[in-house]
């Protein structure tokens, strides 16, 4: 009689590769010891078909002193960043537009945004990643860029942290026709609109993306629109 030899493939994202070819994506976080509050019991891996989901389980002391096990879901989608580019002589910043699906899904009436151009880091420093997403986005190669600010987007379940850009843009800075890369499936239009009716869409709800907003409230309170 002949017995079946036990499984030794593994679990995808933990001993043996993923779709991605990554491993070892249950030890994210698991060594913290920044905040002497918290103790790190567990981290499970949900899924990683593309992006991570963790379950992560730890101990918090409260301020009264009790110490309770606590659980929260991460969706680690690795980090990003963002850019707003501007012409200050003719006082029009340059958006982009495009298909988001949990926007649509979510109650948007066709998931069709208007943002700054932005990306995931992708294993580049922020500087970079967003130099190349504003290349493939908006067909723009910037020059000098400004580092306005870093900001957590939705830090009750989502680890990405942003990193928020601003540049200026001309005629003469124009490399290509943008729209992204299409074998990633981006299709993406460029968008430019005097900075006025970029700031007037906010109130509209026309631009309702937050880093969006984030950007064009800098560019009117302390950047390059900033009252005299």
């Amino acid at each position: 009689m002949t017995s079946t030899p036990p499984d030794t493939a593994g679990t995808p994202g933990v001993d043996a590769p993923d779709g991605r070819g990554r491993t070892g994506l249950h030890l994210t976080g698991r060594d913290l010891r920044g905040n002497p509050r918290v103790e790190i019991l567990d981290v499970e891996l949900l899924s990683s078909s593309w992006y991570v989901l963790r379950r992560n389980t730890f101990t918090y002391r409260h301020s009264d002193g009790r110490v309770t096990t606590e659980s929260r879901e991460t969706y680690d989608r690795g980090n990003g960043a963002t850019i707003l580019l501007y012409d200050p002589g003719r006082r029009t910043v340059l958006l982009t537009r495009q298909f988001r699906f949990p926007a649509y899904v979510n109650g948007h009436p066709d998931g069709m945004l208007l943002e700054t151009a932005a990306g995931l880091l992708d294993g580049d420093d922020p500087e970079t990643a967003i130099r190349r997403e504003a290349a493939e986005e908006t067909g723009h190669t910037v020059g000098d860029v400004e580092h306005v600010f870093d900001a957590y987007m939705s830090p009750g379940s989502v680890t990405e942290r942003l990193s928020f850009y601003a540049a200026p843009y001309s005629a003469e800075s124009r490399t290509s026709e943008g729209g992204g890369v299409a074998h990633e499936g981006e299709d993406i239009e460029v968008v430019e609109l005097p900075f006025e009716d970029a700031l007037a869409a906010i109130e509209s709800g026309e631009i309702d993306d937050a880093k969006t907003i984030m950007l064009l409230q800098w560019a009117a309170l302390r950047g390059p629109f900033r009252p005299a």
